[in-house]
């Protein structure tokens, strides 16, 4: 959880789940196959996703200098891929407010 603009926030590790995975369908086995092999529970992500997702958290995690809370959401000390990170992992709510 972390606090920004007197709002705190926190990271939805089921949502990064749910936003990076390729959902697979399984196929049917035939009757003339054999049973002996059990389907593997495989979990498939898509990397792209995945990569872009942590490379966003990584920079909201990165040490900031203090911003005033006082100037609200008019300042302009956050940087551009601060800024753009945050609005696109809050968008697809892997960031909410508390």
């Amino acid at each position: 959880m972390f606090k920004i603009w007197n709002e705190h926030y926190y990271i939805d590790m089921d949502a990064i789940e749910e936003y990076s995975r390729i959902e697979e369908t399984i196929p049917t086995q035939k009757e003339d196959e054999s049973m002996e092999d059990p389907i593997e529970d495989v979990t498939k992500i898509h990397l792209i996703k995945y990569e872009t997702v942590k490379f966003m958290l990584e920079i909201l995690m990165e040490h900031q200098e203090d911003i005033d809370e006082k100037m609200g959401m008019s300042t302009n000390e956050l940087s551009v891929p601060f800024k753009l990170a945050f609005n696109s992992l809050l968008m697809k709510k892997i960031i909410n407010k508390l």
